[in-house]
């Protein structure tokens, strides 16, 4: 059985019913707007952008459920981070590329690695800073 957003985590709801005031819980959305559970404490059946990509998954336009709050660094430099989460069971399978797209994102990498000075094909990406690769780069600083 999963839970739902907004549905209380059982260890947590205890101390806050025992006065402990554990920051960034807000199951009912009181606070945030949406269900708000602190890092690592989300109920079960929802999941982050990138666990649903790991899974073969994507959001498949449901809005968001539910996030996770929590602090990240320490010290002055210390940030609030948010992670959106979505439901697992209304989650779609990503879409795969058709063979024209495979066969165009291809020729477009190709492009990328093929230098526009002297026409070679090179194994990796040309910089677009140098705008070429980095045999003719070198040569022309040398010149």
């Amino acid at each position: 059985m999963t839970s739902c957003p907004g549905s209380p985590v059982a260890g947590l709801e205890q101390g806050r019913l025992r006065g402990i005031h554990v920051e960034f819980y807000d199951p009912a959305g009181a606070v945030h707007g949406i269900p708000t559970y602190p890092w690592r404490m989300a109920p079960g059946g929802l999941a982050t952008m990138r666990q649903l990509r790991a899974a073969g998954l994507r959001p498949g336009g449901q809005d968001i459920q539910a996030q996770i709050i929590w602090w990240h660094g320490s010290g002055n430099g210390r940030t609030r981070r948010v992670a959106y989460l979505y439901r697992i069971d209304l989650a779609k399978p990503k879409r795969t590329a058709s063979p024209s797209q495979m066969a165009a994102i291809c020729r477009a990498i190709s492009a990328r690695m093929t230098c526009k000075s002297c026409g070679n094909w090179k194994p990796y990406c040309i910089s677009k800073s140098l705008g070429e690769c980095n045999d003719c780069a070198a040569a022309a600083r040398a010149a």
